[in-house]
């Protein structure tokens, strides 16, 4: 058994403190070898002080404590901390991955198939972004990553489509036809049965009377009230209704009434695209007690668990999302800038220029109509301000033709650069072979119209963002959150500053290490050691450096 003590003055407080006066001089110590032991996490840290001098040592594997020697006392101790048990360890256990990191999905496939692929090879699950792409694409999709990850695992999103429900709910089935076996469910303003229908699917019990779901929705959500609903179990309704039509037996909506509709939820803070922009700090406690509450209101046999996202971006912001109790953490607009990304190489320069200053909000193409909101990139682009242009007449009028001759005269020529009638020809033709139903209701509605032929300007800029149309640089719709900002300066003079070496590994990988780093460096703190500056701050370390430390040695 590892045996230390402790030596306190009368006042309590610890004899041997860092950084106070001229400390570290006074103690002799070498603020490199504790910075090499801090990230030796592997191991546990020692604090020995002998003759005036603190001494870190590790005990490596065998070894046990340091050996005891005359005059030396250990002053404090840092356990192991491994990046793979920073979360709750359940929720890797039961997804079958390592660590406690998730990749969350983003739009149009810029959260690529690559990057689920090198992230679920790494031990971490990535999310495909399926939003915004046609069914073929995410099909074509599906059947890669069921090809080249196999049993590894890998996910989804499903996002809310509140003006174009059958576009959900062939998503859904796709996802079933296809195996899909997680999917993050983003964007809900409320449950559908599209949701319910995946996440009930092929659910059965055991012969050990276990119940078991074979498809795990993993929601987002930034409102407290919509994560009661994800981890409440499916709506009666929904499941009556699925019953009726043929999806599910009776037997299996009984079943489905004693399930969370999602197990994990993650908490959204202040991220890229679709957010409410709300802390961290503030909102993530407050899932996560209701999490607590409500496995004690409806007595499941499962845990239910909270993650975050939105922020985090270095091992600093995952520390702390840990340190609050998150049982995993999700990233989403560092992984945009990897070269893994769905993006192109023009705006992943951009998102390397970016400060935390450098976002804001413009009108969602999705739910153009409802004055929905996402966090896009300002810097380098008019787009924020012309999405929010083509909002107000939106507001302020009820067809194109009411709009001002010169004011609709700047707008085919700058925004569009084609005439309403030529945007109104390609905006009807797709919506003839998507959904129908929106061309007969513009047609009936000059009002809906207007919406249609605005959100191809919206829907058109990601594209462009997305494939690097040099000739419409300026309107690119590029979703990013501050995060991106704090990536950066973090990533300031070492190897990830370049775009071109930004790994969706090497920067997971370098985050969660960190975040186990600062871990210990807090252990120590909490034990009335005062560290110096330079032993809390963690740069980025090269992939092979890094797994040096995560192997035995």
């Amino acid at each position: 058994m590892n045996q230390f003590s402790f030596s306190y003055d009368a006042s309590g407080h610890s004899a041997h403190t860092l950084g106070t006066g001229s400390a570290a001089g006074d103690t002799g110590l070498d603020h490199a070898a504790l910075k090499e032991a801090l990230r030796s996490v592997r191991h546990p840290l020692y604090l020995v002080h002998q003759d005036g001098v603190l001494t870190p040592e590790l005990a490596r594997t065998g070894q046990g404590a340091p050996l005891a020697r005359e005059g030396a006392r250990v002053v404090a101790f840092a356990p192991p901390s491994l990046p793979e048990h920073l979360g709750d360890p359940s929720f890797c256990r039961e997804l079958g991955i390592r660590f406690p990191y998730l990749g969350g999905s983003m739009a149009k496939g810029i959260s690529s198939a690559a990057i689920a692929e090198e992230l679920g090879r790494a031990g971490m699950l990535g999310m495909f972004g399926a939003a915004g792409l046609p069914l073929r694409q995410v099909e074509d999709a599906a059947d890669r990553l069921a090809s080249s990850l196999g049993k590894i695992p890998y996910g989804f999103n499903l996002i809310h489509s509140p003006h174009e429900p059958d576009l959900e709910r062939e998503l859904a089935e796709l996802y079933i036809r296809k195996g899909v076996r997680i999917v993050e469910a983003s964007a809900f303003l409320a449950l559908t049965l599209p949701l319910v229908r995946y996440r009930v699917h092929g659910i059965r019990r055991e012969a050990d009377g276990r119940i078991v779901a074979p498809n795990r929705i993993i929601a987002k959500v930034s409102r407290e009230e919509l994560a009661a609903k994800f981890f409440a179990p499916a709506p009666e309704k929904f499941l009556r209704e699925l019953v009726a039509n043929g999806s599910i037996t009776e037997e299996q909506a009984e079943l489905a009434a004693q399930i969370p509709l999602a197990q994990d939820v993650t908490a959204e803070a202040d991220s890229g695209g679709h957010t409410d922009n709300r802390p961290a700090i503030a909102l993530f406690p407050t899932i996560a007690s209701l999490a607590s509450r409500l496995q004690q209101t409806h007595g499941y046999d499962v845990k239910l668990r909270a993650g975050l996202a939105g922020g985090i971006s270095t091992p600093a912001s995952a520390a702390a999302a840990f340190a609050m109790g998150a049982a995993y953490i999700m990233t989403g607009s560092v992984n945009q800038a990897c070269v893994e990304s769905g993006t192109s190489d023009a705006v992943r320069g951009m998102l390397a220029d970016t400060r935390q200053a450098d976002v804001i909000m413009a009108p969602a193409a999705d739910m153009f109509e409802m004055g929905v909101t996402v966090q896009v990139l300002k810097r380098g682009t008019m787009f924020p301000m012309r999405a929010a242009k083509l909002y107000e007449f939106y507001r302020a009028y009820r067809s194109l033709e009411e709009i001002p001759a010169a004011e609709r005269e700047k707008l085919e020529k700058t925004f569009f650069q084609a005439t309403f009638d030529q945007i109104w020809r390609d905006t009807r033709s797709y919506f003839l072979t998507r959904d129908p139903s929106q061309v007969e209701r513009a047609e009936r509605d000059p009002k809906h119209l207007m919406a249609l032929v605005f959100r191809w300007y919206l829907g058109m800029a990601a594209h462009w963002a997305k494939d690097g149309a040099e000739q419409r640089r300026m309107d690119y719709q590029v979703w990013c959150g501050p995060a991106m900002g704090a990536f950066n300066e973090w990533a300031t003079g070492s190897f990830l500053e370049p775009p071109a070496n930004r790994k969706v590994v090497d920067v997971a990988l370098n985050i969660l290490h960190g975040a186990a780093q600062l871990n210990r460096a807090n252990v120590l703190r909490s034990q009335g050691i005062q560290l110096p500056q330079d032993a809390l701050t963690v740069e980025p370390l090269e992939l092979a450096k890094i797994k040096e430390y995560l192997v035995e040695n």
